[in-house]
């Protein structure tokens, strides 16, 4: 996967897409110290450099260490942090010592974001972060994601959604 995004806010976008960004960006500064649960996708990419204009080193991208994570996404996911001089960490996750995930039925991903979100709350506890965060954007909230379910149960918020961010938007 290639991406590539200006380290600015300040090339010319369209003005509808411009306002959206700056929403972002805005909803990111209020939360003053975040965590960004960073799979290397686009959208949490998209988030994890936006969570980086907006708050600097008070955002840390944060990526589950486990076996259901491809080395090649691993890959990805650091080239993109080392290009735009993103915080990156990893954290190991332990879904598959949950019969629930291992079951791989249509809830599997309720049981990795849960169990990804318990590992990123105790994180977050200990460094003093304020807010978890993650790239579920605009067109997402009408698809059956048993993932969104765990992240209202921790509490992780949505700020590419709260921003009325679509895919499209995002990847351009």
């Amino acid at each position: 996967m290639t991406l590539v995004l200006n380290q600015t806010l300040d090339r010319t976008l369209d003005g509808t897409l411009a306002a959206k960004q700056a929403k972002l960006v805005d909803l990111l500064r209020q939360m003053r110290r975040v965590i960004v649960a960073y799979s290397g996708g686009t959208d949490s990419a998209y988030l994890a450099w936006a969570a980086k204009q907006a708050l600097g080193d008070d955002a840390i991208a944060i990526t589950a260490d486990s076996a259901s994570i491809p080395a090649s996404h691993k890959r990805d996911a650091e080239a993109f942090v080392r290009q735009f001089g993103i915080r990156h960490e990893y954290v190991e996750t332990h879904e598959f010592d949950n019969p629930d995930y291992v079951r791989n039925d249509p809830n599997r991903c309720f049981h990795c974001k849960d169990e990804l979100f318990t590992v990123l709350e105790k994180l977050a506890a200990e460094r003093d972060f304020t807010n978890i965060v993650y790239g579920v954007n605009k067109d997402d909230l009408g698809d059956y994601r048993p993932g969104q379910q765990a992240a209202k149960l921790h509490l992780v918020k949505a700020p590419l959604a709260d921003a009325d961010l679509t895919k499209t938007e995002i990847r351009e």
